[in-house]
């Protein structure tokens, strides 16, 4: 093999390839990186070798064809370090080893034979779907932050995928918490197709999706074990989760007897002041609201206290309706959801002080959030 690359776009590729590489691992390949010439162009391949694979395609001037896998730590660091030049990469016909030349620079570096790395799966076959960046991202972001971070259950740390129609739901729940969007297609899908995939797939795809600006092509295979993720120069393949994800339809309150309408950037920024009083409280805040009268608006009390720090209150002018309400929420909770919905307000929607809150962005049907509240004494 033998081909030149720029110095930023080879670090670029590195970088993005490098997250899933494992940092444990006993297959020693996997700590690797896969470097291969694939029609002119520098293909860069890393993999877990279980649940997710990468593949990054970057320009060069290829002069001969080859591969071989480095390690990746070696081969990011050094690559980074060196100056923004043309970078000469050569691989004997004989000999697992790199030879790098960028500047006045030179290096050798051990290798395997790209043989012995693990295969990305294929997805040629089942459902395709083509999403626009922006709306993928933005469905990405109002729901990953829900899914559960252990593996006690482990359908809970992916985010059920439903395709049906011309809508593409995604849901997302962790038991104290639920995160629900729409996301509306262009086409209708040929047919109905319930997945569930990792959320930390969905969450690398997000992270690349800032600067992608073709639409993103999902692919799920027929046997519904992969899911293919192809966007602009990057190929991601996550191996989905078996189980039954909940029946989180049944989750969603379907009415209620307190409705606040609150502007998002007095909400959020009074969830955060109280935050910080709640971090010694279990990280509770307290929500208080209370119906309009005598001409005034109503008004909603966020409140936060720690026996040896102190307490904190501010309030908020709201939009009213129904009976004055009580409901204490993990202040984490509240900013994960405020701070990813980017509307001008949101409604809350309580019960009782012990059945959960549900929040929906004002003006925006595609999506709602339940959050299960906190028990205090009040």
């Amino acid at each position: 093999m033998k081909l030149s690359c720029l110095q930023d776009n080879f670090t670029k590729g590195l970088s993005v390839v490098g997250r899933f590489v494992p940092v444990r691992s006993t297959l020693p390949q996997a700590s690797h990186i896969k470097i291969e010439t694939d029609e002119g162009r520098l293909k860069l391949v890393a993999s877990d070798a279980s649940t997710m694979a990468i593949t990054y395609w970057i320009g060069a001037q290829v002069e001969e064809e080859g591969s071989i896998t480095i390690p990746a730590r070696l081969l990011t660091d050094f690559v980074a370090s060196l100056p923004n030049e043309k970078i000469d990469l050569d691989v004997p016909a004989r000999g697992n080893q790199l030879h790098l030349k960028c500047a006045r620079n030179e290096a050798t570096m051990a290798g395997m034979d790209a043989q012995d790395f693990p295969p990305v799966p294929a997805v040629d076959d089942g459902l395709t779907i083509n999403l626009g960046p922006a709306d993928l991202s933005k469905a990405i972001a109002q729901v990953q932050f829900a899914a559960a971070t252990d593996d006690t259950r482990p359908v809970l740390t992916g985010i059920h995928t439903l395709a049906e129609e011309q809508t593409l739901t995604l849901a997302a729940a962790d038991g104290f918490r639920l995160a629900v969007h729409k996301l509306a297609l262009t086409d209708e899908v040929a047919e109905r197709v319930e997945v569930i995939v990792p959320a930390r797939a969905l969450r690398e795809i997000e992270r690349l999706l800032s600067d992608a600006t073709d639409e993103v092509e999902m692919s799920i295979n027929s046997a519904r074990t992969q899911v293919l993720f192809k966007m602009d120069s990057v190929e991601i393949v996550a191996t989905l989760i078996q189980g039954t994800f909940p029946n989180y339809g049944q989750l969603i309150p379907s009415s209620f007897t307190s409705r606040a309408e609150i502007e998002m950037k007095p909400f959020l920024q009074e969830t955060r002041i109280s935050a910080i009083f709640a971090r010694d409280g279990a990280g509770i805040v307290r929500l208080q609201m209370e119906p309009s009268s005598d001409g005034q608006p109503g008004k909603l009390t966020i409140s936060a206290r720690a026996e040896e720090i102190g307490e904190h209150r501010g309030d908020i002018d709201v939009k009213m309706e129904g009976e004055e309400a009580k409901i204490a929420f993990n202040s984490r909770y509240l900013q994960d959801v405020l701070q990813v919905l980017e509307v001008e307000s949101v409604a809350l929607e309580t019960t009782s002080p012990s059945s959960p809150g549900v929040i929906r962005p004002i003006g925006d049907d595609s999506y709602v959030h339940v959050v299960m509240p906190m028990f205090v004494q009040w």
